[in-house]
């Protein structure tokens, strides 16, 4: 394998784990030592990846982006524009923290408590992203309206803050409290929120799209149960 391929794998593997520590001790947890030691690897050896300890944090910052992208943002923007796309972000958000992608929960959100009053590069970045987010819930709220799925007198940008505070609250207690209960809470006030605000056309909408996101689910359910018969029966 040529050394830029292995040196490429080795950053990601080194990125993987920073952003798992990240999520559960935070952005200033993370140093090289810490790494080192983690890793198994050599302080000079992790200083050819990431000159500085900024370096490292908004290389880790990018790598958990880029999780959320292929996660999230790409599979909620596969939907038609409006309603339907509103709700699979948000669906698809829920869903990569009941899968525990992060240990210590929603990575942004850790980072913005963290960072919110600490000028500098690393808020600004994770500011950056999170109106980044933010603005694309907004957008999808104004093709709703724009396609009459939306009632006309919906603010695009209170539409976004509500769904956003549902799902965050959801993170913050299932983290809290080990409940998965609180995942169901949020898409139903996920549901709620866009049903109150949806036209008839809205609505019939928002239901085919439900229905096709349980009928995924439960596909994913049997692929899993399938899976641990197979360990079982080994």
């Amino acid at each position: 394998m040529p050394q830029t391929t292995r040196g490429l794998a080795t950053r990601q593997g080194i990125l993987e784990v920073a952003t798992a520590i990240a999520s559960v001790e935070g952005l200033e947890g993370l140093t090289l030592g810490r790494l080192a030691t983690d890793l198994s690897m050599s302080k000079s050896g992790l200083f050819a990846h990431f000159g500085s300890k900024e370096d490292l944090q908004l290389a880790t910052i990018e790598h958990a982006r880029q999780i959320y992208v292929d996660q999230v943002i790409l599979p909620g923007l596969a939907d038609a524009p409006g309603i339907a796309t509103l709700y699979r972000l948000c669906d698809r958000y829920l869903a990569l923290m009941e899968q525990r992608a992060f240990p210590g929960g929603c990575f942004f959100a850790a980072a913005m408590a963290e960072f919110d009053a600490r000028p500098g590069v690393v808020r600004d970045t994770i500011a950056m992203l999170q109106r980044q987010w933010l603005d694309l819930l907004e957008r999808a709220a104004r093709d709703g309206v724009r396609l009459g799925e939306l009632n006309r007198g919906v603010d695009s940008v209170q539409l976004g803050f509500e769904l956003e505070a549902a799902m965050l609250s959801a993170n913050w207690y299932f983290h809290l409290y080990s409940d998965a209960r609180f995942f169901v809470l949020s898409r139903a006030a996920v549901q709620r929120t866009l049903r109150a605000a949806a036209t008839s056309k809205g609505r019939r909408m928002l239901e085919g799209t439900e229905e096709v996101v349980r009928q995924g689910a439960e596909r994913a359910l049997l692929r899993v149960r399938r899976a641990a018969q197979g360990r079982t029966d080994r």
